[in-house]
């Protein structure tokens, strides 16, 4: 059975509903909950997260309000793993070792931080590892081969496989190009291991996570969910029901 890697927007539209909706998620067996923080001016996000973001900054929310979200899932959750997905300036103004010493101590498992090269990182990696967490990069099929090996050289546990170009939430096909891809991220690395890869950008049904399923060890799906907030219309009920639904056909349980 194929994993889920479920994104949300730390307290999008509000605190009430964003936990019902990964209180679904976890229901809907979910095995990473991915916590995006807020931010204003993203690189990859399309206009569904985008929204979901400039809503919860238009409320007032800060950093610490996301923390304090992750702590409260954690808490509730405890053996579901969490990522926080942000940006490199949300982490590093406060100094990329003190925002994952904080980040480790509300239960964060891993950090997606996407315009933070693997090789140019600032320390990211080495300070997940000392506060017992891993970094996880996010390769994509425009990266070279010579690229694509270099990253593999540095021996990550997981890789987020972007599935295509372009922003979050448009749909994917998933094509020979794309098998290909995923099969190039399988290859092991120096230490005879090859790193488990989550797919994501525009998963949002069974027949994707079935199509790249013999290639990945997850999938990665996120504006399907923020639709769904969206339609439940504050109905806690219809919410928890939909989300579930969703994440259980994705996984395809």
């Amino acid at each position: 059975m194929i994993k889920l890697m479920s994104h949300l927007v730390a307290n999008y539209p509000n605190p009430e509903i964003s936990f019902a909706a990964a209180e679904a998620l976890v229901k809907g067996g979910a095995d990473f909950l991915e916590i995006q923080l807020p931010f204003s001016d993203p690189s990859a996000d399309g206009p569904v997260i985008q929204n979901a973001c400039s809503t919860v900054l238009a409320s007032g929310a800060t950093t610490q309000n996301g923390l304090d979200f992750i702590a409260k899932l954690h808490k509730n959750f405890p053996n579901v793993k969490i990522a926080i997905m942000s940006y490199a300036s949300l982490i590093f103004t406060p100094g990329i070792d003190n925002f994952c010493r904080k980040a480790s101590e509300v239960g964060v498992n891993a950090m997606i931080i996407p315009d933070l090269p693997f090789d140019c990182d600032e320390g990211l990696t080495s300070a997940c590892k000392k506060y017992g967490m891993e970094n996880i990069p996010v390769a994509a099929p425009s990266m070279t081969d010579e690229r694509l090996q270099k990253m593999l050289g540095f021996g990550f546990k997981t890789i987020y496989a972007a599935l295509r170009a372009g922003i979050t939430g448009m749909d994917t096909k998933i094509d020979s190009h794309t098998v290909e891809f995923l099969k190039k991220l399988r290859q092991q690395n120096k230490s005879g291991i090859a790193p488990e890869i989550y797919g994501g950008f525009g998963i949002h049904g069974k027949e994707q996570a079935q199509a790249i399923a013999p290639y990945v060890e997850g999938v990665v799906a996120g504006s399907v969910f923020v639709r769904l907030i969206d339609s439940a219309a504050g109905d806690k009920k219809v919410l928890q029901d939909t989300i579930c639904a969703k994440a259980k056909e994705i996984k395809g349980l």
